[in-house]
């Protein structure tokens, strides 16, 4: 959970930067891309949530 939040808290800062700078939109893109990769990322991890393996003994 920590890295989820850590990925939307750097793609906001990015994309906050790539805004406020002239000349780096590049860095509002790869902010983007951080962005919607960690949403995939959270999207599998809940589908994934409910599913506990066992280890067998």
């Amino acid at each position: 959970m920590s890295l989820f939040l850590f990925l939307i808290l750097v793609a906001v800062v990015l994309g906050i930067i790539g805004v406020a700078a002239h000349g780096l939109f590049y860095l509002l893109v790869i902010g983007v891309v951080v962005l919607v990769a960690d949403l995939v990322y959270g999207g599998m991890r809940l589908r994934q949530g409910g599913r506990k393996q066992r280890t067998a003994r």
